[in-house]
Protein backbone atom coordinates (compact mmCIF):
# COMPACT_ATOMS: atom_id res chain seq x y z
CA UNK A 1 0.00 0.00 0.00
CA UNK A 2 2.84 2.52 0.86
CA UNK A 3 3.39 2.13 -3.12
CA UNK A 4 -0.07 2.90 -4.02
CA UNK A 5 0.10 5.87 -1.96
CA UNK A 6 3.45 7.39 -3.27
CA UNK A 7 1.81 6.58 -6.49
CA UNK A 8 -1.38 8.37 -6.14
CA UNK A 9 0.06 11.66 -4.45
CA UNK A 10 2.56 12.19 -7.15
CA UNK A 11 0.21 11.31 -10.02
CA UNK A 12 -2.68 13.63 -8.59
CA UNK A 13 -3.58 16.00 -6.17
CA UNK A 14 -6.05 13.77 -4.20
CA UNK A 15 -5.21 13.42 -0.66
CA UNK A 16 -4.44 10.18 0.86
CA UNK A 17 -4.10 9.16 4.36
CA UNK A 18 -0.97 6.55 5.32
CA UNK A 19 2.63 6.89 4.97
CA UNK A 20 3.73 6.99 1.33
CA UNK A 21 6.95 3.99 0.10
CA UNK A 22 10.50 6.05 0.81
CA UNK A 23 13.92 5.10 -0.40
CA UNK A 24 16.32 5.26 -3.29
CA UNK A 25 14.25 2.69 -5.29
CA UNK A 26 10.41 3.36 -4.26
CA UNK A 27 9.65 5.59 -7.18
CA UNK A 28 10.06 3.03 -9.61
CA UNK A 29 8.29 0.32 -7.72
CA UNK A 30 5.53 2.47 -7.46
CA UNK A 31 5.63 2.52 -11.21
CA UNK A 32 4.18 -0.71 -11.05
CA UNK A 33 0.63 1.75 -9.85
CA UNK A 34 0.58 4.37 -12.55
CA UNK A 35 -1.40 2.83 -14.94
CA UNK A 36 -4.09 1.97 -12.41
CA UNK A 37 -4.35 4.87 -11.19
CA UNK A 38 -4.60 6.57 -14.86
CA UNK A 39 -7.58 4.25 -15.28
CA UNK A 40 -9.05 5.39 -12.40
CA UNK A 41 -8.78 9.01 -13.32
CA UNK A 42 -10.06 8.55 -16.52
CA UNK A 43 -13.25 6.74 -14.58
CA UNK A 44 -13.19 10.23 -13.19
CA UNK A 45 -13.17 11.98 -16.22
CA UNK A 46 -15.80 9.99 -17.86
CA UNK A 47 -17.92 10.93 -14.60
CA UNK A 48 -17.11 14.45 -15.35
CA UNK A 49 -17.69 14.16 -19.41
CA UNK A 50 -21.06 13.13 -18.73
CA UNK A 51 -22.31 16.36 -16.25
CA UNK A 52 -20.09 18.76 -18.33
CA UNK A 53 -22.30 17.29 -21.30
CA UNK A 54 -25.62 17.62 -19.65
CA UNK A 55 -25.14 21.23 -18.48
CA UNK A 56 -22.85 22.84 -21.10
CA UNK A 57 -22.30 23.05 -25.03
CA UNK A 58 -20.12 20.37 -26.67
CA UNK A 59 -16.95 22.97 -26.89
CA UNK A 60 -17.03 24.20 -23.50
CA UNK A 61 -17.74 21.06 -21.95
CA UNK A 62 -15.15 19.41 -23.77
CA UNK A 63 -12.44 22.58 -22.43
CA UNK A 64 -13.60 22.47 -19.33
CA UNK A 65 -12.90 19.02 -18.76
CA UNK A 66 -9.57 19.03 -19.94
CA UNK A 67 -9.36 22.10 -17.33
CA UNK A 68 -9.96 19.63 -14.58
CA UNK A 69 -8.05 16.79 -16.00
CA UNK A 70 -5.15 18.80 -15.87
CA UNK A 71 -5.98 20.18 -12.48
CA UNK A 72 -6.61 16.92 -10.70
CA UNK A 73 -2.45 15.58 -12.18
CA UNK A 74 -1.50 19.11 -10.73
CA UNK A 75 0.32 19.90 -13.90
CA UNK A 76 3.13 18.26 -12.65
CA UNK A 77 3.08 16.46 -16.25
CA UNK A 78 2.16 20.02 -18.27
CA UNK A 79 5.71 21.36 -16.08
CA UNK A 80 7.78 17.95 -17.50
CA UNK A 81 6.88 18.94 -21.59
CA UNK A 82 7.26 22.72 -20.68
CA UNK A 83 10.80 22.12 -19.44
CA UNK A 84 12.17 19.64 -21.85
CA UNK A 85 10.66 21.96 -24.64
CA UNK A 86 12.41 24.70 -23.56
CA UNK A 87 15.32 22.93 -23.02
CA UNK A 88 15.73 21.54 -26.84
CA UNK A 89 16.39 25.70 -27.48
CA UNK A 90 19.75 25.20 -26.02
CA UNK A 91 22.86 24.56 -28.42
CA UNK A 92 24.85 21.51 -26.52
CA UNK A 93 23.66 18.56 -23.93
CA UNK A 94 24.80 20.50 -21.02
CA UNK A 95 23.04 23.71 -21.90
CA UNK A 96 20.14 22.01 -22.43
CA UNK A 97 20.13 20.48 -19.31
CA UNK A 98 20.69 23.20 -17.78
CA UNK A 99 17.47 25.82 -19.27
CA UNK A 100 15.77 22.38 -18.12
CA UNK A 101 16.98 22.87 -14.70
CA UNK A 102 16.07 26.61 -14.82
CA UNK A 103 12.52 26.84 -13.22
CA UNK A 104 11.30 29.63 -15.35
CA UNK A 105 8.95 29.11 -18.35
CA UNK A 106 10.97 30.33 -21.71
CA UNK A 107 9.26 30.71 -25.41
CA UNK A 108 9.55 27.23 -26.71
CA UNK A 109 7.64 26.23 -23.26
CA UNK A 110 4.79 28.81 -23.63
CA UNK A 111 4.15 27.91 -26.87
CA UNK A 112 4.43 24.21 -26.64
CA UNK A 113 1.98 24.66 -23.84
CA UNK A 114 -0.72 26.51 -25.71
CA UNK A 115 -0.62 23.97 -28.65
CA UNK A 116 -0.45 21.20 -26.39
CA UNK A 117 -3.99 21.99 -24.75
CA UNK A 118 -5.55 23.64 -27.96
CA UNK A 119 -5.07 20.05 -29.79
CA UNK A 120 -6.16 18.79 -26.88
CA UNK A 121 -9.75 20.32 -26.04
CA UNK A 122 -10.32 20.24 -30.41
CA UNK A 123 -9.75 16.51 -29.87
CA UNK A 124 -11.69 15.97 -27.26
CA UNK A 125 -14.52 18.17 -29.02
CA UNK A 126 -14.16 15.92 -31.92
CA UNK A 127 -14.74 12.39 -30.09
CA UNK A 128 -18.03 11.11 -30.70
CA UNK A 129 -20.82 8.58 -29.31
CA UNK A 130 -20.26 6.02 -27.97
CA UNK A 131 -16.59 5.48 -27.90
CA UNK A 132 -15.58 9.14 -26.15
CA UNK A 133 -16.19 7.33 -22.94
CA UNK A 134 -13.66 4.36 -23.92
CA UNK A 135 -11.30 6.80 -25.08
CA UNK A 136 -11.35 9.11 -22.12
CA UNK A 137 -10.88 6.32 -20.05
CA UNK A 138 -8.39 4.67 -21.14
CA UNK A 139 -6.18 7.87 -22.49
CA UNK A 140 -4.62 8.36 -18.74
CA UNK A 141 -3.95 4.61 -18.41
CA UNK A 142 -2.30 5.13 -21.72
CA UNK A 143 -0.26 7.96 -20.77
CA UNK A 144 0.81 6.50 -17.50
CA UNK A 145 1.94 3.27 -18.98
CA UNK A 146 4.53 5.58 -21.49
CA UNK A 147 7.50 6.31 -18.87
CA UNK A 148 7.13 2.94 -17.95
CA UNK A 149 7.45 1.99 -21.62
CA UNK A 150 10.46 4.26 -22.29
CA UNK A 151 12.43 4.35 -19.44
CA UNK A 152 14.24 0.81 -19.59
CA UNK A 153 15.13 1.72 -23.12
CA UNK A 154 17.20 4.69 -22.68
CA UNK A 155 20.21 5.58 -20.51
CA UNK A 156 19.49 8.00 -17.92
CA UNK A 157 21.27 11.55 -18.65
CA UNK A 158 22.46 12.24 -15.66
CA UNK A 159 23.65 8.67 -14.25
CA UNK A 160 22.88 8.80 -10.68
CA UNK A 161 21.48 12.32 -10.61
CA UNK A 162 17.63 13.39 -10.42
CA UNK A 163 14.42 11.96 -10.40
CA UNK A 164 14.51 10.65 -13.41
CA UNK A 165 17.46 8.25 -13.16
CA UNK A 166 16.30 6.89 -9.69
CA UNK A 167 12.98 6.73 -11.38
CA UNK A 168 15.11 4.45 -14.38
CA UNK A 169 16.89 2.37 -11.31
CA UNK A 170 13.67 1.27 -9.34
CA UNK A 171 11.20 0.42 -12.71
CA UNK A 172 11.00 -3.53 -13.12
CA UNK A 173 11.42 -4.14 -16.92
CA UNK A 174 8.01 -6.46 -16.52
CA UNK A 175 5.92 -3.57 -15.75
CA UNK A 176 5.42 -2.03 -19.15
CA UNK A 177 4.77 -5.59 -20.94
CA UNK A 178 2.26 -6.53 -18.45
CA UNK A 179 0.62 -3.34 -18.55
CA UNK A 180 0.30 -3.26 -22.01
CA UNK A 181 -1.19 -6.48 -22.78
CA UNK A 182 -3.85 -5.25 -20.13
CA UNK A 183 -4.64 -2.01 -21.77
CA UNK A 184 -4.44 -3.79 -25.10
CA UNK A 185 -7.18 -5.91 -23.99
CA UNK A 186 -9.23 -3.49 -22.53
CA UNK A 187 -9.27 -0.84 -26.07
CA UNK A 188 -9.76 -4.25 -27.63
CA UNK A 189 -13.44 -4.95 -25.73
CA UNK A 190 -14.10 -1.22 -25.38
CA UNK A 191 -13.29 -0.33 -29.07
CA UNK A 192 -13.03 -3.13 -31.27
CA UNK A 193 -9.85 -4.59 -33.37
CA UNK A 194 -8.83 -0.98 -34.80
CA UNK A 195 -8.08 -0.09 -30.66
CA UNK A 196 -4.82 -1.84 -31.48
CA UNK A 197 -4.11 1.04 -34.01
CA UNK A 198 -4.65 3.51 -31.57
CA UNK A 199 -2.65 2.06 -29.04
CA UNK A 200 0.36 1.36 -31.89
CA UNK A 201 -0.31 5.19 -33.02
CA UNK A 202 -0.12 6.49 -29.76
CA UNK A 203 2.97 4.66 -27.82
CA UNK A 204 4.77 4.64 -31.45
CA UNK A 205 4.70 8.51 -31.19
CA UNK A 206 5.81 8.54 -27.31
CA UNK A 207 8.73 6.54 -28.65
CA UNK A 208 9.65 8.65 -31.66
CA UNK A 209 9.50 11.31 -28.87
CA UNK A 210 12.17 9.63 -26.63
CA UNK A 211 14.39 8.65 -29.41
CA UNK A 212 14.65 12.60 -30.48
CA UNK A 213 14.66 13.27 -26.88
CA UNK A 214 17.81 10.88 -25.89
CA UNK A 215 19.07 11.93 -28.97
CA UNK A 216 19.63 15.67 -28.02
CA UNK A 217 20.55 14.71 -24.66
CA UNK A 218 22.67 11.48 -24.58
CA UNK A 219 19.65 9.96 -22.31
CA UNK A 220 16.70 10.51 -20.41
CA UNK A 221 15.31 12.93 -17.58
CA UNK A 222 12.77 13.10 -15.16
CA UNK A 223 11.49 15.94 -17.29
CA UNK A 224 11.32 13.66 -20.34
CA UNK A 225 9.58 10.75 -18.29
CA UNK A 226 6.81 13.26 -17.34
CA UNK A 227 6.35 14.94 -20.75
CA UNK A 228 5.76 11.20 -22.38
CA UNK A 229 2.98 11.38 -20.16
CA UNK A 230 1.46 14.55 -21.89
CA UNK A 231 2.52 13.68 -25.20
CA UNK A 232 0.84 9.62 -24.33
CA UNK A 233 -2.48 11.16 -24.17
CA UNK A 234 -2.68 13.68 -26.83
CA UNK A 235 -1.45 11.02 -28.87
CA UNK A 236 -4.22 8.80 -28.15
CA UNK A 237 -6.65 11.88 -28.01
CA UNK A 238 -5.74 12.50 -31.11
CA UNK A 239 -5.54 9.24 -33.03
CA UNK A 240 -8.91 8.31 -31.26
CA UNK A 241 -10.65 11.42 -32.93
CA UNK A 242 -8.98 10.63 -36.51
CA UNK A 243 -10.14 6.90 -36.37
CA UNK A 244 -13.64 7.80 -35.36
CA UNK A 245 -13.89 10.83 -37.98
CA UNK A 246 -13.22 7.61 -40.68
CA UNK A 247 -15.19 5.29 -38.70
CA UNK A 248 -12.92 2.76 -37.89
CA UNK A 249 -13.82 3.14 -34.23
CA UNK A 250 -17.63 3.76 -32.79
Amino acid sequence: MAHLILAIRFLTVVPVPGREASGPGAFGRAAWWFPPVGLALGALLVGADRACSFAFPPLLAGVLLLALWKVLTGGIHLDGLADALDGLAGIDAADRLAIMRDSRLGVFGAAGLVLHLLISAGAIDALSSPGRAAVLLIAPGIGRLAPLLIAPLFPAATPGQGAGALFQAGLSRWAAPAYLACLWALAGWLLGPWSALLLSLSLGGVLLWAVFFASRLGGLTGDALGSSVEIAELATLVAAAALMHVRLIP
